[in-house]
């Protein structure tokens, strides 16, 4: 019997004041029984980072790691077309040169302990195109991740390069680096 994903709802109050956009979020995520909660954590976090472009309200989680041919996230305008193709983790060039071809823009977050290793053996290639690559801080992604339930009321600040994150225990921030 194949396991079934676990569902999380979370309420995020959003201040995100590199782009004057102060939503509150109700966002329902699947976590597949492969991905850890740092995966997940990151999927949501690129999810509030990009809520600003999102004035019709048409961005989505995809079947993620259960659908190959899908990214994490995407935006498909009422015209159908990919506006946004956004990735987790370290995928491979061929892959994200197919997403590039297929969206008008694409977004790659990697977060874990191995993403300086990736990017030094592919920061090269992926240079050659039209994409944008950030890497969240490894250890900050571990510290929220001892904070998830299985409902989560979160408040979130975006300021420069970072997340201000408060939970119901704690605050924590959350830094990403642009790498490209």
């Amino acid at each position: 019997m194949a396991l079934k994903p676990t569902i999380y709802k979370l309420n995020i109050a959003l201040a995100d004041l590199n782009n004057q956009h102060y939503p509150t979020l109700h966002l329902t995520m699947a976590q597949h029984p492969s991905e850890t909660s740092e995966r997940m954590l990151v999927r949501m976090l690129a999810f509030c980072r990009h809520s600003h472009a999102d004035t019709h309200e048409l961005m989505r989680f995809t079947k993620g790691l259960s659908a190959t041919d899908e990214p994490d996230i995407w935006h498909k305008g009422l015209d159908d077309v990919l506006n946004y193709w956004i990735d987790i983790g370290e995928p491979s060039f061929d892959r994200m040169k197919k997403a590039c071809r297929l969206s008008k823009e694409t977004y790659l977050y990697s977060f874990n302990s191995k993403s300086a290793v990736w990017w030094k053996q592919n920061q090269e290639q992926f240079t050659k195109l039209p994409i944008k690559v950030f890497s969240f801080d490894w250890t900050d992604i571990q510290s929220l991740a001892k904070h998830v339930g299985r409902t989560m009321n979160w408040s979130i600040t975006i300021s420069d390069e970072s997340f201000f994150i408060s939970t119901n225990e704690t605050q924590i921030e959350v830094r990403w680096v642009s790498l490209l």
